[in-house]
């Protein structure tokens, strides 16, 4: 299988192109999304794909979408039916949604649970994760005596970066602020513990909120996807360790192993990273599934 990592769909106008979604105009009202077979870290994207990857991103984000009782941008996963044009691009099978076309809120909304990547660099260097102090001593990957809320901006090119949650407030309201935080919280915990029955940790999450012309305010992109979060398998899991995980920290962990300042241009991946990566990809999506 060839990674797909450019779409060109003639029939529609492309309004944007991410690290891994492009997005499409329907009508005033609706969007389409594609998923590629894009991989980004450190917020640079490769220019190899993961073949397929796509596809599980997608199929993992409709799973939670269809479980999860908060408001969402999700119309259809089958677009094809209304979109008949598109059984003319096989490639894009199962990488496709119809959603609500929304006003997207520029805050990357993260809950952790474990102190780990980003989070854990700031607490070696303050004791604090985006403003809020942690308890001395903790170490690598060690679970946080309660879930936090660790928002950061959201950068069209270049890094994303933590923010404090007062910047935070003063970004998007009190009103909003507390909705945002209260949720991503609350649908991390209920994922966590989901998951922790299949004998996988969720270690942290993202999400991503857009508002209707209303005010109304839905998640969009994706929903705990192997790109968007940290999965552990909980039987090998160690505090001090970087754990087993099914996530991108597979690629992380590989990069830093290089003389790379994290800049593109990006090392090429090889073969052996590529193909490690996408079957932890699926074995994270088989777990996901069966919920």
């Amino acid at each position: 299988m060839e990674a797909v990592t450019h779409t060109d769909i003639k029939e529609l106008k492309r309004l944007f192109s991410g690290k891994v979604r492009d997005i499409y105009e329907v009508d005033s009202d609706r969007l389409l999304i594609v998923a590629t077979d894009r991989i980004s870290a450190f917020d640079v994207v490769f220019n190899e794909g993961i073949p397929g990857k796509g596809q599980v991103l997608t199929r993992i984000s409709n799973k939670w979408f269809s479980m999860v009782e908060y408001p969402h941008h999700l119309i259809s996963t089958e677009p094809e039916k209304e979109l008949p044009f598109l059984s003319s691009y096989p490639e894009l099978e199962d990488r496709c949604v119809l959603v609500k076309r929304l006003k997207r809120i520029d805050i990357e909304c993260v809950a952790r649970g474990y102190l780990f990547g980003s989070a854990y660099k700031d607490y070696v260097k303050t004791g604090s994760v985006c403003g809020i102090k942690l308890p001395p001593g903790l170490r690598l990957a060690e679970k946080l005596p309660e879930p936090i809320f660790t928002p950061a901006t959201k950068a069209e090119t270049g890094h994303d970066e933590n923010i404090t949650l007062e910047e935070f407030r003063k970004r998007v309201g009190d009103e909003i602020a507390d909705y945002l935080e209260s949720t991503t919280l609350a649908i991390y915990r209920w994922a966590h513990d989901k998951l922790y029955e299949k004998g996988i940790i969720l270690a942290d999450t993202k999400l991503e909120f857009g508002t209707d012309d209303e005010g109304n305010i839905y998640i969009i992109d994706e929903l705990i996807t192997p790109d968007s979060s940290r999965f552990w398998e909980k039987k090998s899991y160690k505090v001090g360790i970087s754990p087993p995980n099914f996530d991108k920290q597979f690629i992380r962990d590989y990069l830093e192993t290089l003389d790379w300042n994290k800049q593109p241009p990006p090392p090429p991946l090889p073969e052996e990273v590529i193909k490690k990566t996408i079957e932890r990809y699926k074995e994270i999506e088989k777990i996901i599934l069966s919920l």
